[in-house]
């Protein structure tokens, strides 16, 4: 949906020279809203568990300086590959505030998450319990996949047939072996959903794993220290959508952990991984429109690649990825209908697909809800580079916190590989 009325209100005065000031293409955040969200995100779960905590899921955005903000606001960090291991251990995330969660996990892999202090090992597979390192971690986690028992969105995929997580029939063994393994502490977590805005869906989550954790303190007197219902609290893209109800969902999940506590004697810690809902909408993507082509359709044609700056619509066009798109100056003509595109190489390198604009060339739209899962997604297909990621502060002040790639950078990239070196003759 469109940005935050208090977004708005203290980028589009500035917004001009900011862009005098840096150039265009450039995704800019939002600090004060990010810190707000966040705060709110937390204080309202609390009410249905006070050690509540999110560890941002970091590939929504992987920003040294968000991930720095985020740490110190109390959030832990959801890792699944090595680089996000070390960005978070980087700015001051240890053990158990990073939840690791691999899948296809290497050797390599196991051993970079047991350094410096390990983490929260959350396993994927059965298979993968011979694969640790010995010794095996005291404190382990299994992601769980209740297959045919809940049917999932289209993003992730059905349960049944997703690569992800340890089967419902084979889970109380997973715990079983871990347990001989000499593992004395769990934790129990699953993602079901993507950017799903029903409340009621994510409070199920919750219930569903407090009956996993039934079982095991049934089966093999365990009793987890948290469960983690993943991420996937939706936002609106698009302006007509509502957003998710956080307050019904905290009664929902009070009231779901007062009766586990009040048959079991015990309840576990609440958790969760959301990386969408805490920054996608507090952050846009500037962009200049450059040409305006009349053919069989209207293009409005920007500098920027959506296949590098913001990849959902391309991804997932036509049943997803929308974001909403709007233009910063005063309208000079009627609104036509038109796609806004880039340069790269591929009909689905566009930002939207028929939206009704008053666009001309010079001018310059704004895409909203980018702050997750827009820079992280680019690539360089066609090998247009990546945009600048720029931070509006507190203060007022906008702070580059990522450069635009150059062209020198991506081709020295491609000569490297020319290093005498790097042959070998076997």
């Amino acid at each position: 949906m469109p940005m935050s009325q208090d977004f708005e209100n203290r980028l589009f005065p500035v917004l001009p020279s900011v862009i005098q000031h840096f150039g265009t293409p450039f995704h800019i955040l939002d600090e004060l809203g990010i810190i707000g969200t966040t705060e709110r995100l937390c204080s309202v779960l609390r009410r249905a568990c006070n050690l509540y905590r999110n560890f941002f899921a970091v590939k929504a955005n992987s920003n040294p300086e968000v991930l720095k903000l985020l740490f110190k606001l109390g959030m832990g960090f959801d890792c699944s590959s090595e680089v996000e291991l070390v960005l978070a251990r980087r700015v001051g995330a240890v053990s158990e505030d990073i939840f690791f969660t691999s899948n296809n996990t290497s050797a390599r892999l196991f051993e970079v998450s047991r350094a410096d202090g390990g983490c929260i090992l959350n396993l994927d597979d059965r298979g993968l319990i011979a694969r640790v390192p010995s010794p095996f971690p005291q404190f382990v986690c299994f992601r769980y996949n209740p297959g045919a028992q809940r049917v999932l969105d289209s993003v992730i995929g059905n349960p049944e047939t997703c690569k992800y997580g340890v089967p419902h029939e084979q889970i109380v063994d997973a715990y079983r072996q871990a347990q001989e393994c000499g593992a004395t502490s769990f934790g129990l977590h699953t993602m079901l959903v993507s950017n799903e805005r029903n409340w009621e869906c994510h409070a199920e989550t919750a219930n569903m794993l407090l009956d996993v954790a039934g079982l095991l303190e049934d089966g093999l007197n365990i009793r987890v220290r948290f469960i983690n219902i993943g991420g996937g609290l939706g936002i609106p893209y698009r302006p007509e959508d509502d957003p998710v109800d956080l307050e019904r969902l905290a009664v929902a999940i009070t009231q779901t952990l007062h009766t586990f506590a009040s048959k079991r004697g015990w309840r576990p810690r609440l958790c969760s991984e959301n990386g969408r809902y805490v920054l996608g909408p507090n952050g846009v993507f500037v962009a200049r429109c450059i040409t305006v082509k009349h053919g069989y359709r209207e293009f409005r044609g920007v500098d920027a690649s959506a296949m590098a700056s913001i990849m959902r619509p391309p991804m997932y066009h036509p049943n997803g990825g929308y974001h909403h798109i709007t233009v910063f100056e005063s309208p000079v003509d009627e609104p036509v209908v038109c796609s806004v595109v880039g340069p790269a190489c591929e009909d689905s390198d566009r930002f939207g697909w028929d939206r009704m604009l008053s666009l001309q060339e010079g001018q310059h739209v704004i895409v909203h809800d980018t702050g997750a899962h827009a820079p992280e997604m680019g690539n360089n297909y066609n090998n247009w580079p990546w945009p600048q990621m720029l931070i509006l502060r507190l203060d007022g002040r906008v702070d580059m916190i990522a450069p635009a790639q150059t062209v020198e950078e991506l081709v020295q990239r491609r000569y490297q590989y020319l290093a005498p070196q790097r042959s070998f003759t076997p």
